[in-house]
């Protein structure tokens, strides 16, 4: 019995250490990409979603959205539709299952390189990115983004960009910078 006992025990320990192991990779694999996992607090999701005056119907892209809690709030508070978009795997599996959890519709989650992601469609993209790869991204942004689109940057000011800058929320230890298309 103390050996069937101790045989559980290595298993569940060594599950433990795989799942932790592919997680720790999963995040270093994300900053590595250039957009690390870094949660942003409820009380800024809250004052960034208000600023942003979204309306119910519009389409909400939230680019590295990490466990997804900024979109699945603008869908849950606003009425948008949804679409979170993150190169790590465990961290859209995380989000699906947040959204299900909370019974929301209307969002989906893709482990997509933003790279890839078409902004055709969406009234608003937020996005917590490193500022090179925001200076990368900004240049899709500038053939692929409909005229009116907010672009919601939480962290950095998108270089080059000051022209189009309409308002911004000063916090610490990141502030949030609000533009136009």
């Amino acid at each position: 019995m103390n050996l069937i006992l101790y045989v559980i025990l290595l298993l569940v320990e060594l599950f433990f250490l795989i799942g932790l192991s592919v997680y720790i990779i999963g995040l270093l694999y994300s900053s590595i990409m250039g957009a690390p996992y870094v949660p942003t607090s409820k009380k800024n999701i809250h004052d960034i979603l208000m600023k942003a005056g979204l309306k119910k119907g519009q389409s909400f892209l939230e680019l590295g959205s990490g466990d997804g809690r900024i979109v699945r709030e603008a869908v849950k508070k606003y009425g948008v539709t949804g679409t979170g978009i993150d190169i790590n795997l465990l961290l859209i599996f995380l989000s699906r299952f947040l959204a299900t959890h909370e019974h929301l519709k209307n969002i989906e989650f893709k482990r997509e390189n933003i790279f890839k992601t078409d902004f055709s469609q969406a009234h608003v993209i937020y996005f917590f990115l490193m500022p090179e790869l925001i200076k990368k991204i900004a240049v899709r942004f500038d053939k692929e983004v409909k005229k009116g689109t907010l672009i919601i940057s939480h962290g950095f000011k998108i270089i080059g960009w000051e022209n189009k800058l309409i308002d911004q929320i000063d916090t610490q230890p990141f502030s949030t910078f609000f533009y136009r298309r």
